[in-house]
């Protein structure tokens, strides 16, 4: 039996209709309410007939509810497909279970729920989306068509993974997609019907610009990494070559200069603000490594310029750096600081033997009843019961 995750932060009476609807697909439902307070607590109590209801006291967000979701999925179900959704109708239950079954059919893969991003989407959100499609494509090389979906559905083997992916907030969704472009994970996309209550998409949560930050923080920092120890390098470089004639020879002994100067510099700026990853023998013989293969290639391409093609230097350096900022890139990315592959601690530790009591009531009540509804009510109440988070982690 597939189970369906919901986010949820002050809903509206929405939630009730897609809950119902996926109940009567034959699908579990766990809703996640992420700190939305007392006024919509009608709602959730609404919804607890067909759901699991789960709260946070305070809003953590919408990375960290699918988080709490994970792991509650994991202890009560031992298989089906998992989705996600958002709770505010722009995602159709029809859709959810296309996406549940492609999951089926493509084993430890991410189906995408792919949107229509034309005339029907929201200007800001189609500005947003293309530029989203753009830069991710630009530093992965994968070319996903609708990057800012909330509609996804997986195999539950790749849970351990998405616990361990960062981010708690709006940017966890793009960096799932980052995770896994990097890992080499499979992606997949169904067509889904695209829908907006109003041309300003006035029922999203989403702060324009400060979860914008969160999202393209880890693309942007890498970028201002490389750009700032670009323009020490060409500095240096242009310094250099101020004081020497303009030949091949002391081009290359100019360049060669710069670019370890700059090279140190840069490996300091990723290891502490971009990869978040302490100085390590392993990762320092690996960045100077590819280092030294790019400095290779640099003075190969600039001497090409220069001598080949007959470019002023100045402007051949330019066009042989952005040539290899790319690759620069792609084999930080993917080897010299990858994080290895983690399992999630077991965030619920005392609360395991109720939740194994929980999975044991369903599994009973369902053999008696299969259309009964008020099990996942009685669920809901026995892991509250057990516990209740605080801003994201789980305490007794």
């Amino acid at each position: 039996m597939s189970v369906v995750i919901i986010p949820a932060y002050k809903p509206d009476k929405t939630l009730a209709t897609i809950t119902d609807q996926l109940w009567a697909y034959g699908c579990q439902i766990i809703v996640v309410d992420d700190g939305s307070g007392q006024e919509c607590g009608h709602i959730f109590e609404q919804v607890e007939d067909v759901c699991i209801v789960l709260k946070h006291s305070e809003n953590c967000g919408k990375g960290a509810a699918i988080k709490t979701a994970f792991y509650i999925k994991n202890e009560i179900w031992d298989s089906g497909m998992v989705g996600i959704m958002d709770c505010d109708g722009q995602h159709l239950p029809e859709d959810m279970l296309k996406l549940l079954e492609a999951a089926g059919k493509h084993r430890k893969t991410l189906i995408l729920g792919v949107r229509d991003v034309g005339v029907e989407m929201p200007w800001k959100s189609r500005l947003g989306n293309q530029i989203t499609r753009a830069v991710f494509k630009l530093v992965t090389g994968e070319k996903v068509p609708d990057t800012q979906t909330g509609l996804r559905a997986f195999d539950p083997e790749l849970i351990p993974r998405l616990l361990s992916v960062e981010g708690e907030r709006y940017e966890y969704e793009m960096n799932m997609l980052m995770a896994f472009a990097k890992e080499k994970i499979p992606m997949e996309e169904v067509q889904i019907h695209t829908i907006y209550r109003d041309k300003n998409n006035s029922n999203s949560h989403f702060r324009k610009v400060k979860d914008s930050a969160r999202i393209y923080k880890d693309i942007l920092k890498f970028t201002l990494s490389s750009f700032s120890s670009f323009v020490l390098d060409y500095l240096l470089f242009s310094l250099l070559m101020v004081f020497m004639p303009h030949t091949a020879i002391y081009a290359l002994f100019a360049n060669i200069a710069a670019r370890i100067a700059s090279a140190f510099y840069n490996y300091s700026m990723n290891c502490r603000f971009v990869f978040h990853t302490n100085r390590s023998v392993k990762t320092t013989v690996h960045y100077f490594a590819l280092a030294g293969v790019i400095l290779v290639m640099n003075n190969l391409i600039l001497e090409m310029f220069v001598q080949a093609f007959h470019v002023s230097v100045y402007p051949a350096k330019l066009l042989t750096e952005c040539l290899l900022f790319l690759l620069s890139w792609l084999v930080q990315n993917l080897v010299i600081f990858r994080k290895e592959k983690c399992l999630p601690c077991n965030l619920f530790p005392r609360a395991t033997s109720q939740v194994t009591a929980c999975r044991n009531l369903a599994t009973a009540a369902r053999a008696k009843d299969p259309a009964c509804r008020n099990i996942s009510r009685l669920i809901s109440r026995c892991l509250r019961r057990g516990l209740w988070l605080v801003g994201g982690k789980a305490k007794l």
